[in-house]
């Protein structure tokens, strides 16, 4: 995990979170989780913590998306992309 803070393995198994969301954005989701649990996820409440988290998958997102145009720009001019 490139930048940003890291979660261990050990805070996110305590925070339950499932396997598909321990990604870059952990750090973020952990205290939104914990929050809408306080608040018996009523919508209007943690808005700030949503919108952070949104906002990591988003520019996650499209880092993948720049990496996948790379890869698909270096495959057209006949270079593999893997070396």
């Amino acid at each position: 995990m490139k930048g940003g803070v890291i979660v261990s393995h050990e805070e996110m198994s305590a925070a339950r979170l499932p396997l598909a969301y321990r990604d870059t954005c952990a750090h973020l989701l952990v205290p939104l989780n914990k929050c809408r649990y306080d608040t018996f996820y009523m919508p209007w409440k943690c808005e700030d913590e949503r919108h952070s988290y949104e906002k990591c998958q988003y520019v996650e997102f499209k880092k993948r998306v720049a990496k996948m145009e790379e890869l698909r720009a270096t495959k057209a001019d006949g270079r593999s992309g893997l070396n």
